[in-house]
């Protein structure tokens, strides 16, 4: 279920909270090509699957960024500040890939509010802990720790 957050001074409360566990959502091949096309990274690991039925990980695998760029997907999912005008990734203080993401995978993600102070002129920047779990896996996918700020809503 979605968090909203009513006012910057709920985020500034929510501190040291797991705030949401998103739903889950399927990574396909499909994906990964296109991943593979935009980035130009084609390793065989991502794009062929005959070959990477042969490989390491029994099938192809998503880029460990491909997973990475799914955090504002969940963040859609997981909380909104009522009023905000507009919210940007800040950037990224650590980021692991613990596990591959096998194609046709499904992940989702659980996120802590680990951090949030206050920025001039009308906002706050959030410190967001993100765990994305596949489903059946033992270890996270991706752990990150992804900074967000939010501009324009009631302090």
């Amino acid at each position: 279920m979605k968090k909203t957050f009513r006012s910057y001074s709920e985020v500034l409360a929510a501190v040291g909270q797991e705030i949401a566990v998103t739903d889950w959502i399927e990574v396909t091949q499909a994906q990964i090509d296109q991943f593979a096309q935009a980035t130009g990274d084609h390793q065989w690991i991502h794009t062929d699957p005959a070959r990477a039925a042969q490989g390491p990980f029994g099938a192809t695998i998503a880029h460990g960024f491909l997973t990475l760029s799914l955090l504002p997907r969940f963040m859609e999912q997981a909380f909104d500040v009522e009023g905000a005008k507009m919210g940007v990734n800040y950037g990224l203080n650590r980021v692991r890939f613990p596990s591959p993401v096998p194609a046709g995978s499904r992940l989702r993600a659980r996120l802590s509010l680990a951090a949030a102070e206050a920025i001039e002129p009308d906002g706050v920047q959030m410190t967001w802990l993100v765990s994305v779990e596949r489903e059946g896996g033992d270890k996270p996918a991706c752990v990150a720790e992804a900074l967000v700020r939010s501009y324009g809503a009631a302090a």
